[in-house]
């Protein structure tokens, strides 16, 4: 069969597409045992090209002129029927010509032959052929070859005399029954050589009709399935069964309920992969029959563009569930089902979910117009466009720019006083400038603050870093005032550090998902040596933001072999935070050379300059975070009390070593608590208390015992602890360790001490330190009011309060009022401390509060208790307040923190020096942290971060690293975390306002409740919330259930955290109307009032962008002169779009103008075909489906799917129509078709409409039903129970069936 099919379709030359199918048709015909030759339809086949050796040639014709038989080879022809057929012949009114019967038409009596190859196989080609017709009618693309396979099938049918076959094809084709009636006998005695097989049944199989009976709610057979070629089939049995039985199961494995699978042979493995394809993927969460649909359709890759080509009846179903699953969809559901629903904000956002790589706004933009100037202050790139959405009323983004650029000259305004000389004069102006650069060279940390992840690098280009300016302008003649001029003294390498920050804040502005390599990280290396400094800190900068992993081995071992100090700390804190917690032996190694604690006692003694082995001591405890890594642990613990050595080792800003080892013992046991696993012989907890208070030395055990035997000849301090060394260290440790366990017997030995005797031993600043440490053990006792605060400060204080505050003496000479002033202060900024960091980035109200006042309390406190306290001491515990409440408020541009910090950035001289800017102006960077878009976190890892970052001791000058190093004020990175969600309009794709509806999780503090925010917003700290949901009635709704993990909107955040949203029909933009007046104008067309038809069409652009519906409406629904009959059509189309988009289901428009159209076409008596009709029949069995109705009724607000008067008047059309064609003689035709006599061929068309509509049986059917023979109505009536026939179609046979055949008046 192959072979002979192969030679047929590869002759030379070969087929076009249009003869493929008639050779296949000729070929298929020979070899099942008939003469195409004689066969009039095959023979009058048009081949359009070379033909095949197995089929005759036609003979060349020798006349010019033709003949008679060219008009009947023309009529005969397929395109003559196609056009005969055609919509245009109908519009044009063409009578059909009357095609002269073919001399071969029933005058020969043509026989199979019996000896072809496929003869016995006729009745299973036959079957399997119809089954794929049955497929064909669920692809309204394939009409043409619907129309070409059932002149096949009616030959076929005909001559194995499948009555039933036959009726069936003329319900379908009616026009097709007038063509050639030829049969072709079989012999009895070849009957017997047929082979039917097992799965042939006499009635023909019908998708229409399956379909029909599930929604009418009736038991029905499984529908016989063809793997590999009836697959929509498939995909619509299962669909329904689903959907509209509510059979579950439908979609599972076990699919022989609804569909018996017919196969030959054996069983093919890409067919069982395809049943079963569905099943091994990982499937999201659903809860409804609609969604389980859905997301079955999507996973077995049915898309749009396959649901389009499906028949309107047949999809109806399907888009009932999309509409039901576009209302109230899954934020986390893939983009193949948000596609198929309609949801192109979901499906945009699963398909990109964050803007392009590059700036949203281009950097030419940001500077107003005339400031070109300021194109080099490092603060381009951030997103101008969603920062103008979050602060909309005022200009406080600019201001910070203004308070935080440093490239520019400051302002040096000193005036000059007539008795002082120009030299003075000079001296002053550049002492002056010398306190401004105090402060200027504090700016870059805040900078970086503000600017970070904010900016995409072009991997062709080196990275910008603005210029730290120390020079000055001064007023009026603008002369430049210079540091370098001799006349005052500087201090040497001033700006160091200073540069070292300014390059970190550079590097910072380079986001995370940024596309850069080691290659480019080198590319940017300063040939200059003076910005050695810078590029450190750059270096620093990448490890925080994760690049530094990118940079070659190779090049690590280049840069730390040059020796520069600065690039030393920067590198190895910034691979260190690059691989924070993996506990990466590579980077150990690296570490362990700088840390001479860690090598071997006879390793070669290494000289490591101090700055960096404090970087390498954090480092490690950054690589090692959380892992309570036993020897890591053992080593740091004996680093925090590492004694001076000879010869001046180890002599020098010992303070910053010891606190550093304790940060990063604190980090490896981070959040342990008691549950140290193998460290109960180290004593961890009693060991740092010791530190913590003092006593003797431990003598030192383990493999550096022999490099502390020999005493300091410098330094001598016996036996005892240095406690001014390692108590920070030792309490920042104990803190770290027991974070948030609320163990309270290691907080009671932080408690501040509360007599007179045992506070004279303690320092005040370290009060703050236990205070703090206190509170963060006890974190869930922490509670934002002013009485929480106060409890912290001992008896002994708050009893002298009063006495603290008027200057007076105190009751007792023991008392000493400035330790106790001293000490008061410290404890509440302790205490303001921890409270910032319990609510840090939760933007509490309540906490704000109460840090407010402490602020304003330490900046009115003045007089006597102000000198009693000690200046220095106040303004350290303001800059600890105020750096409380930025923690509090980060990323929330809070007005009042920001009077604050503008207030103290206008401090200079005095005891304002460069720690102080640089507190403050870190304040200023955490309040916009990222441009807010970032906000702080409370996770132990964010905390111990923090605790480096903000160390509440600051440098007194820019090179002072002796108490902390300053580079650690960097690591607040590590607590950053983007919790900014942004809205972005998916039509126009630019941020926009949406109300949001936050849910919280209930906890021991407060009941699960309900929050409202305008986005663009800060989100709170995911954990704690339960939902977050996109409210109405403006955009489509979304909602993000965050008890399914936060993964999903992590990933949001993280992509610049754009959600994107849809405005539905008719609504504005908060933006445009932000109290919903101008909306009311729409909404008054959504309400069904008779007004709607008035409305303009130009007004369809308010409720929909669709550019389909709006050409549809500026070329189908705009009025113009001279209208006529057109105007009817003209509203209805108008009235239909208006339905169609103000439901928000554009999608069903098709499918009222198709109803209508055949509604018209049947009112014409026009129909030539019934597959239109079937699919009104479908519309109207679904809607009226029970099933369908009981399962609506528990779905509140729900939207109308499609015009509840539309469908009423086109059912009340076509029972009007088929009712006046059965009133007009249809009734005659009628009783002769079901008593099987002829029926005039003018009347087939609607012949076969009323029996297609009214589901009348074939008369075989009515035969064995005995109905005729009827004598009453009753009678009739039980009889029909059987037939599953409508009641109104009974109504309309009765009079038939009981004998009196007259026109019915019904």
């Amino acid at each position: 069969m192959l072979i002979k099919w192969y030679n047929c379709h590869n002759a030379p030359g070969g087929p076009s597409n249009h003869s493929e199918w008639n050779l296949f048709v000729t070929c298929l015909m020979n070899m099942m045992g008939y003469n195409t030759d004689k066969l009039a339809w095959t023979h009058n086949l048009d081949f359009e090209g070379s033909l095949s050796p197995v089929i005759a040639p036609k003979k060349a014709r020798p006349s010019e002129t033709g003949s008679d038989e060219d008009w009947e080879y023309l009529l005969h022809s397929d395109y003559h029927r196609i056009v005969e057929l055609h919509v245009l012949a109908k519009s044009l009114q063409l009578d059909p010509l009357d095609v002269p019967i073919s001399k071969d038409d029933g005058s020969q009596v043509l026989n199979l032959d019996a000896t072809a190859l496929l003869f016995s196989h006729i009745p299973a080609i036959f079957y399997v052929l119809h089954l794929t017709y049955e497929e064909l009618k669920l692809n309204t693309l394939m009409r043409e070859a619907i129309r070409s396979l059932v002149i096949l099938l009616l030959q076929l049918a005909r001559d194995l005399n499948l009555h039933s076959y036959m009726d069936f094809y003329f319900r379908d084709f009616p026009a097709f029954l007038r063509n050639s009636k030829q049969t072709c006998h079989i012999e009895p005695t070849e009957i017997g050589f047929m082979s039917y097989p097992s799965f042939f049944t006499a009635e023909p199989p019908s998708i229409y009709h399956w379909l029909s009976s599930c929604l009418k709610g009736e038991e029905v057979a499984a529908y016989p399935y063809l793997p590999g070629i009836c697959e929509r089939s498939k995909l619509v049995v299962l669909s329904v069964a689903l959907y509209i039985r509510g059979d579950e199961n439908a979609v599972s494995n076990e699919t022989s309920k609804y569909l018996s699978k017919i196969t030959a042979g054996k069983q093919i493995l890409f067919i069982i992969k395809f049943l079963f394809r569905c099943s091994l993927k990982l499937n999201p969460v659903v809860s409804d029959l609609s969604e389980k649909l859905v997301v079955w359709m999507s996973d077995i890759g049915f898309s749009l563009q396959d649901l389009e080509s499906l028949p309107f009846g047949v999809a109806l179903p399907i888009r009932h569930a999309i509409y039901q699953c576009r209302q109230h969809p899954a934020s986390d559901w893939p983009e193949s089902v948000c596609l198929l629903i309609g949801r192109q904000d979901l499906s945009k956002q699963a398909c990109e979910g964050n803007f392009p790589q590059t700036k949203s706004v281009p950097s030419a933009e940001v500077p107003p117009p005339g400031e070109g100037e300021e194109e080099d202050d490092g603060m381009n790139d951030l997103n101008q466009e969603v920062m103008s959405l979050i602060w909309s009323e005022d200009l406080r983004v600019q201001e910070v720019r203004r308070l935080l650029q440093s490239s520019h000259p400051v302002r040096v305004n000193v005036v000059q006083m007539p008795e002082v000389s120009d030299h003075e004069y000079l001296e002053e102006k550049e002492n002056r400038l010398l306190q401004l650069c105090q402060r200027t060279m504090a700016l870059p940390v805040g900078r970086g603050m503000f600017t970070l992840f904010s900016h995409h690098p072009v991997p062709t280009e080196p990275l910008p870093i603005p210029k730290l300016n120390l020079t000055g302008r001064a007023p009026p003649r603008n002369t430049t005032v210079d540091l370098n001029s001799g006349n005052i003294d500087v201090p040497p390498n001033m700006a160091c550090w200073a540069s070292f920050h300014n390059g970190v804040a550079a590097g910072l502005k380079i986001a995370p998902a940024s596309q850069i390599d080691s290659a480019w990280i080198v590319y940017n290396k300063p040939k200059n040596a003076e910005l050695a400094n810078e590029y450190a800190g750059f270096l620093m900068a990448l490890g925080l933001n994760g690049h530094l992993t990118k940079l070659a081995t190779l090049n690590i071992h280049d840069y730390l072999t040059k020796g520069h100090e600065m690039t030393s700390i920067g590198l190895l804190l910034g691979v260190s935070a690059a691989k924070l917690g993996t506990m990466d032996i590579s980077i150990t190694r690296l570490l362990s050379i700088h840390i001479p604690a860690l090598l071997p006692p006879t390793s070669t003694e290494l000289d490591v300059p101090h700055n960096v082995q404090v970087a390498a001591v954090i480092g490690i405890g950054l690589v090692y975070q959380g892992t309570a890594h036993r020897h890591i642990a053992e080593v740091l613990l004996a680093e925090i009390g590492r004694p001076p050595g000879p010869e001046m080792e180890y002599c020098t800003d010992r303070e910053s070593y010891s606190l550093a080892a304790g940060l990063a013992l604190g980090m490896v046991c981070l959040g342990h608590g008691s549950n140290l696993i193998g460290m109960s012989d180290l004593n961890v907890p009693e060991q740092l208390y010791q530190y913590m208070v003092g006593g003797h030395k431990r003598s030192h055990v383990g493999v550096n015992r022999e490099k502390h035997k020999s005493p300091s000849y410098q330094i001598k301090e016996g036996d005892t602890i240095n406690v001014d060394v390692t108590c920070p260290g030792a309490t920042l440790a104990l803190t770290m360790i027991y974070l948030k366990t609320n163990n309270r017997s290691v907080a009671d030995w932080l408690r501040a001490p509360d007599t007179m005797y045992l506070l004279d031993f303690v320092k005040p600043e370290f009060l703050l330190l236990r205070t703090l440490a206190r509170c963060l053990i006890l974190w869930d006792d922490i509670l934002p009011s002013v009485q929480w605060v106060n409890s912290n400060v001992p008896q002994i204080i708050t009893g002298n309060s009063a006495s603290l505050h008027t200057g007076e003496q105190p009751a007792s000479e023991d008392l000493n009022m400035e330790t106790l002033a001293q000490a008061h202060v410290y404890i509440i900024a302790g205490a303001c401390l921890a409270l910032g960091f319990r609510f840090a980035g939760s933007t509490n109200l309540d906490a704000f509060n109460c840090l407010c006042k402490f602020a304003k309390d330490f900046e009115c406190l003045s007089g006597q208790a102000a000198s009693t306290t000690g200046h220095y001491n106040l303004e350290t515990c303001l800059s600890v307040v105020l750096l409380s409440l930025a923690m509090v408020m980060a990323g929330s541009g809070n007005l009042k923190v920001l009077q604050l910090c503008r207030f103290m950035h206008k401090k200079i001289g005095g005891e304002m020096n460069y720690g102080f800017h640089l507190a403050h102006h870190m304040a200023l960077g955490l309040l916009f942290l990222g441009g807010g878009r970032y906000s702080l976190s409370t996770s132990n890892s964010s905390i111990a971060a923090l605790l480096c970052a903000l160390y509440p001791h600051f440098p007194v000058h820019s090179t002072d690293n002796r108490y902390h190093l300053q580079a650690l004020r960097h690591l607040y990175v590590l607590a950053a975390e983007p919790r900014l969600l942004v809205p972005v309009d998916v039509d126009t794709n630019t941020p926009c306002y949406v109300l949001l509806e936050v849910t919280y999780k209930g906890t021991q503090w407060y009941k699960e409740t309900t929050e409202e925010l305008m986005a663009p917003t800060l989100l709170p700290e995911l954990h704690l919330l339960k939902q977050i949901k996109v409210k109405g009635p403006r955009y489509w709704e979304i909602v993000i259930d965050l008890r399914k993990g936060t993964q999903h909107l992590k990933s949001i955040l993280s992509k610049d955290g754009v959600l994107y949203v849809k405005l539905r029909a008719g609504q504005l933009s908060y933006k445009e109307d932000p109290m919903g007046w101008r909306s009311l104008l729409a909404q008054t067309v959504t309400l069904r009032n008779s007004e709607a038809r008035t409305f303009k069409p130009e007004a369809i652009s308010a409720f929909t962008s669709d550019p389909a519906l709006l050409s549809f409406s500026e070329y189908f629904c705009k009025p113009t002169t001279d209208m006529g009959q057109k105007q009817e059509i003209l509203d209805l189309f108008s009235s239909i779009l208006y339905e169609c988009v103000i439901q928000e289901n554009p999608e069903m428009f098709p499918a009222y103008i198709a109803i209508d159209q055949t509604v018209r076409g049947l009112e014409k008596r026009e129909t030539t075909e019934t597959f239109e009709l079937w699919q009104i029949k479908l519309v109207l069995e679904f809607f009226n489906s029970q099933n369908l109705h009981e399962r609506m009724k528990g779905i509140p607000c729900r939207r109308l799917f499609m015009n509840s008067e539309f469908l009423p008047v086109m059912k009340c059309t076509v029972d009007n129509t088929l009712d006046q064609w059965l009133q007009g003689g249809g009734d005659i035709t009628l009783h002769s078709y079901l008593a099987g006599q002829p029926v005039d061929d003018s009347q087939l068309s609607m012949l076969a409409c009323f029996l297609v509509y009214y589901s009348v049986p074939a008369p075989k059917m009515l035969l064995e039903g005995k109905l005729e023979g009827s004598n009453s109505f009753s009678e009739l009536l039980l009889k029909f129970q059987d037939l599953r026939m409508p009641a109104r179609a009974l109504l309309r046979l009765a009079p038939l069936l009981l004998g009196n055949p007259q026109s019915m008046v019904l």
